[in-house]
């Protein structure tokens, strides 16, 4: 014991009041904070919420098929009828990128097996033609374009080929599938989405495919891509080719319970509240009525493509809207007028939310009040990063919004932060009437990435949105709030085709209409 020191125990030491004050309040907050909620599963890779934020994608049909006057070519046309005399690549991509358009997705390869890019397995291609004299490359082309203007590039590879002699020799054709998917996915750069589908007319050969050899394949070479086809394995068919998701439409989904070229269009429609599977929804429709350009076709309205984006991203899909290129190898000017009413539409709507100045609170919050992280304040910012979390409620969860003044607006806009699990079964927006009675605005099912409600214009200051069902604490990351002068509440679907083709003048008609509202 000789020697044996003895130190001051720690709360002899002194220290400086300052510093113990902030001791203190730190050992207070550490305690205060709560861990964020578990994500409840499944929920989605990295490489699919970056397709879901992209939101629109922009298909383009083009081949043989656009000189033949054709949508499903025989296989047989001479490769000599291509030649687009004006093609341009980078018009595609302005035009995509101008219409707000992150991704164009091409048909490399259609159904009649004329491939765009000078293919090794083929003489059937741009190769064979006088196009530039045998050494054109659409996908090249395309793919610097895209490159060079900030554009997300995609590729269709239709398993199904009328004109490969070899189909229907089931290890033969798969080989030369995969060869051809190889050169896409290696000479090109980064592709972001691989599309392919179980498309076949009747009487065909028949023909196994190696899905799953392809899939995995796929990811291999392009690790950052997602894949699209009728049940997935990233994104799905939405079950139509209207370009309409169902009023519910769950992320989830259990490929199992689906087969490529054999889907059970309702069960993609809505997807499915016990799915094991993160597979989102592709809403597919064309601009016009065919999917190849036609000379005697016109496009869609402005008013119809808003109609379609309400009932397509506003419903948890991604919307791949098809704009064929024409025979001189440009988009038709009438195409890129409507694209540019649409663009506008959507600025004009969407451009601020009504309630970015309102005051937020709620119910319930998790964790401490003070801790910015789970704060009602975070639905006023768009996007999906941050989030509010309600309390240890388990039902009932209200947030109050008071938007300090009288407003009317028409759209309400939702968004859950998928990457914790897409979540709400039920909700409903109310309203304080001028009586003081909450009133119903608008009901809806499930949300996901983002759902819009359109409804009768309402007028008010306080707002309440309550959701009533969900499959754990729901989670809000935003809530917004807008006008929308052009649409009336019906479907614009059940107007007549003929009186909103080339007609609609959207911006002039809502100006008309609230000069004299």
């Amino acid at each position: 014991m000789k020697n044996l020191k003895f130190r001051r125990p720690i709360s002899a030491i002194r220290l400086p009041m300052v510093l113990t004050a902030a001791i203190i309040h730190l050992l207070r907050v550490t305690n205060s904070v709560s861990p964020p909620p578990l994500p409840i599963l499944p929920i989605p890779t990295a490489q699919q919420i970056s397709w879901q934020l992209a939101e629109m994608a922009l298909f383009l049909h083009f081949g043989t098929n656009t000189f033949t006057d054709s949508e499903w070519g025989t296989g047989h046309a001479d490769p000599s009828v291509f030649n687009p005399t004006e093609f341009s690549a980078t018009q595609w991509v302005t035009v995509a990128r101008q219409s707000g358009f992150s991704r164009v997705i091409l048909t490399a390869k259609h159904h009649d097996g004329f491939c765009l890019w000078p293919s090794d397995y083929t003489d059937y291609s741009v190769k064979s033609t006088s196009w530039r004299n045998g050494s054109g490359d659409v996908v090249r082309d395309l793919a610097e374009a895209a490159r060079i203007g900030g554009v997300e590039l995609g590729v269709y590879l239709s398993p199904w080929d009328r004109h490969e002699s070899c189909y229907g020799k089931t290890l033969e054709y798969n080989e030369f599938y995969l060869g051809q998917m190889t050169e896409l996915l290696t000479r090109y750069g980064e592709i972001r989405e691989v599309w392919l589908d179980g498309a076949k007319g009747e009487g065909e050969k028949y023909m196994e495919y190696f899905f799953d050899d392809w899939f995995s394949f796929i990811h291999q070479h392009q690790p950052g891509a997602v894949i699209f086809s009728d049940a997935g394995p990233d994104t799905r068919w939405i079950g139509d080719e209207a370009g309409v998701a169902g009023s519910t439409c769950w992320s989830l989904f259990n490929r199992t319970n689906d087969m490529i070229g054999n889907t059970d269009t309702k069960y993609s429609g809505q997807g499915d509240p016990f799915g094991h599977d993160w597979v989102p929804a592709e809403c597919d429709v064309s601009i016009r009525p065919g999917w190849f350009w036609h000379a005697s076709e016109s496009p869609k309205s402005a008013l119809t493509l808003l109609d379609l984006y309400y009932k397509s991203v506003g419903r948890n899909c991604l919307l791949l809207l098809n704009v064929p290129p024409n025979s001189s190898g440009l988009i038709s000017q009438e195409d890129i007028q409507v694209l540019q009413e649409f663009s506008e539409i959507r600025s004009v709507i969407f451009s601020h939310s009504l309630a970015e100045d309102a005051s937020v609170s709620a119910r319930s919050t998790r964790g401490d009040l003070t801790d910015p992280r789970y704060s009602p304040r975070n639905v006023l910012e768009q996007g999906t990063h941050s989030y509010w979390a309600p309390g240890s409620v388990q039902s009932g969860w209200i947030l109050y919004l008071d938007l300090q003044e009288t407003i009317t607006f028409n759209v309400l806009m939702v968004q859950e932060p998928i990457q914790m699990g897409q979540r709400i079964i039920r909700f409903h927006l109310d309203f304080l009437n001028e009586d003081g009675e909450w009133k119903v605005a608008a009901k809806g099912t499930t949300v996901g990435y983002k759902r819009l409600l359109l409804f009768h214009s309402v007028r008010a200051t306080h707002l309440r949105l309550v959701v009533e069902e969900s499959r754990a604490e729901p989670l809000i990351a935003y809530v917004g709030i807008y006008m929308d002068p052009f649409s009336v509440v019906r479907r614009i679907s059940e107007l007549s085709s003929a009186s909103l083709i080339n007609s609609s003048h959207p911006l002039q008609q809502a100006t008309n209409r609230i000069a004299t509202s």
